[in-house]
């Protein structure tokens, strides 16, 4: 992966950005760092020679558009596909959250509660955390592999418990008062997310009313004129 053209052509900054985003697609991701960097690489040539051929003056327009393409594939094909992940995460995280505080109050440890939790739960979280106790038996200590899955989430509200997870695996604290009040948190976040949403409807419906059913008015309305205006 390292003798990658990408790796020779790009700063040695700009590859670890891309490689923390792509992390942050998580586990379950076909996306690689090499993929995203030569794919972006070809297009941003492509547009550029394309632009230059068809347009007439594509010395002035092929940079300004291999550079939105440059900048819009980084945009859309990570930042944006992050940032939905994140919420998608957020939302299995409450279910997850309450079979794991509960499987805790049995009795057992973080290791087997998470091993019992994630035999139960089918989701993208489960599969996160189905990574890390794989990690624990291939050597890892859990501590090790729960801060290597922060490095995949791509939410302050779950590496938060991730961070409470690591802090009572290491002094044996209880953990389940801080996962209450995580759960209480989110719980809490997607009542606010919902109201926000149902606030933005009005304006939702407006901007439809405006792009379809003036114009359908209009046309009603100024028919009869048009006819007469045709058959005149």
């Amino acid at each position: 992966m390292k003798s990658s053209l990408s790796y020779k052509i790009y700063p040695k900054t700009t590859i670890k950005r891309i490689e923390k985003k792509v992390k942050l697609l998580g586990v379950s991701t076909d996306f690689s760092v090499v993929f995203f960097l030569n794919g972006r690489l070809l297009l941003c040539i492509l547009v550029f020679i394309l632009s230059l051929v068809f347009f007439k003056y594509g010395f002035i327009i092929a940079p300004i558009l291999t550079l939105l393409v440059y900048l819009g594939m980084e945009k859309i094909c990570l930042d944006y596909e992050i940032k939905k992940r994140g919420k998608r995460l957020e939302k299995q995280a409450l279910f997850f959250m309450e079979v794991l505080v509960l499987t805790l109050e049995g009795g057992r440890n973080l290791e087997n509660a998470l091993n019992l939790t994630i035999a139960n739960i089918d989701s993208e979280l489960a599969l996160e955390f189905k990574q890390v106790i794989e990690e624990v038996h291939l050597g890892k200590s859990l501590n090790e592999s729960l801060e290597a899955m922060k490095k995949r989430i791509p939410s302050e509200v779950i590496n938060n418990t991730i961070l409470n997870m690591i802090q009572a695996n290491t002094y044996g604290t209880n953990i389940t008062v801080s996962m209450y009040n995580q759960i209480e948190f989110l719980r809490n976040k997607q009542l606010l997310d919902v109201k926000a949403e149902i606030a933005k409807l009005p304006t939702k419906v407006s901007v439809i009313s405006v792009l379809f059913f003036v114009p359908i008015m209009l046309l009603i309305i100024l028919a009869p004129v048009l006819i007469k205006l045709i058959s005149n």
